[in-house]
């Protein structure tokens, strides 16, 4: 008998043991935002005019453009801290469109197309562009004979400020300029951005 109670305290610890390692966290809370209400944090943006989003779970429009908050920022296969990091990014302000809620995470898509989940709080409404292709050189005025004000390299982010037609205005380290739509990444097709 001595033998059956010193392996019944192993026993519920192994089963416990492998209820963790399935990813059993116990029943799951998920609290309602009041109405009107946003868990945005600040990553609020306009929806594309002419294109009809469904809104998420914060009342905004799915998908969108916003932009890294941080210089580290996890992208996980899902929506907690319990699943595994799949990829980490070390770009602050670096373009990438919400295209799923899930109470504070947000599922994203880079430029290239990968998608995981990253907190609310590692996302910001500022919209930014990533330079696509090859060197382009940053206009004076939005016109393709305008004198350039610098020239920038594929890779390199900075912010959206406005877009008119089909030049948009950009700000790229310290420099202010016109570039073409199709230069860079961050931008629904005809969308304006005031």
């Amino acid at each position: 008998m001595p033998r059956l109670h010193q392996l019944a305290p192993i026993a519920r610890i192994s089963l416990l043991a492998a209820l963790l390692l399935l990813g059993w966290s116990g029943p799951a809370r998920v609290q309602e935002a009041p109405e009107g209400a946003s868990q945005g944090g600040g990553e609020e943006t306009q929806a594309p005019p002419g294109r009809p989003a469904p809104p998420g779970r914060t009342g905004l429009p799915l998908p969108r453009f916003v932009t890294l908050r941080a210089d580290e920022v996890n992208l996980r296969i899902g929506p907690g801290i319990r699943y595994p990091i799949d990829w980490v990014y070390h770009r602050a302000g670096l373009p990438v469109e919400i295209i799923d809620e899930f109470d504070t995470w947000r599922r994203i898509r880079d430029w290239q197309g990968t998608e995981g989940w990253v907190h609310q709080s590692m996302v910001q409404g500022q919209r930014g562009i990533l330079v696509t292709g090859k060197r382009h050189t940053l206009r004076r005025r939005p016109e393709a004979e305008a004198p350039g004000v610098a020239l920038v390299d594929a890779g390199v982010v900075g912010v959206l400020e406005r877009c008119e037609t089909d030049w948009c205005k950009v700000s790229v380290d310290g420099y202010s300029g016109w570039l073409q739509r199709g230069a860079f990444y961050g931008l629904y097709p005809g969308e304006k951005v005031e």
